[in-house]
């Protein structure tokens, strides 16, 4: 593919993702003048800076290199999900993959007596919701602690300091949702 190609390709990212830019320029380090000759074909980029872009819109780079429109939909088989193991008895299936537009959504399993970690955390500015889908679990957001079991659902903002625990003796599971997505 050529140069031009690949600028096509860091806009049509960038636009699935509804990004302008001026965002995508300052998660990868560049400017939005930069971004638009290199989407136009007007200019080149280095590996290293295709690399950056790749990062801040959640491709790899040979996703940036392949020549073809940006699927409309994506499919996540549920035998091929990434998975996230975390030391304190939770585990996070993704259901969705990059490149992410307004929803990042997992599905969470919490075993008894598991949590998100020994201290609340927040990140980002989007809004959270858990769905309980099976078993029982206590969310903790900045000095308030809310139990929830099947079919429950909580929504606040990842700015808030939170901590998920599974209180109860079986296994929790819950559908995750972040919106927009957020870094980790």
């Amino acid at each position: 593919m050529g140069d031009e190609g690949v600028g096509e390709q860091v806009r049509r990212y960038r636009r699935a993702r509804r990004m302008s830019q001026r965002a995508l320029g300052a998660q990868a380090g560049v400017t939005s003048g930069f971004l638009s000759q290199l989407e136009t074909g007007r200019t080149n980029a280095s590996v290293a800076t295709l690399r950056r872009l790749a990062d801040a819109l959640g491709v790899s780079l040979g996703d940036l290199v392949a020549p073809g429109p940006v699927p409309a939909g994506r499919v996540v088989r549920a035998d091929r999900r990434r998975r996230f193991s975390a030391s304190d008895g939770m585990v996070k299936w993704f259901l969705t993959e990059p490149p992410h537009g307004h929803v990042e959504m997992y599905a969470v399993t919490i075993e008894p007596g598991g949590s998100t970690g020994a201290r609340q955390y927040r990140h980002g500015d989007s809004e959270e919701v858990i769905l309980v889908t099976r078993g029982a679990v206590r969310v903790e957001l900045e000095g308030e602690a809310y139990d929830l079991g099947t079919g429950d659902t909580v929504v606040f903002p990842s700015s808030t300091p939170h901590r998920v625990a599974n209180t109860a003796g079986d296994v929790a599971e819950l559908v995750w949702v972040n919106s927009p997505p957020t870094p980790e």
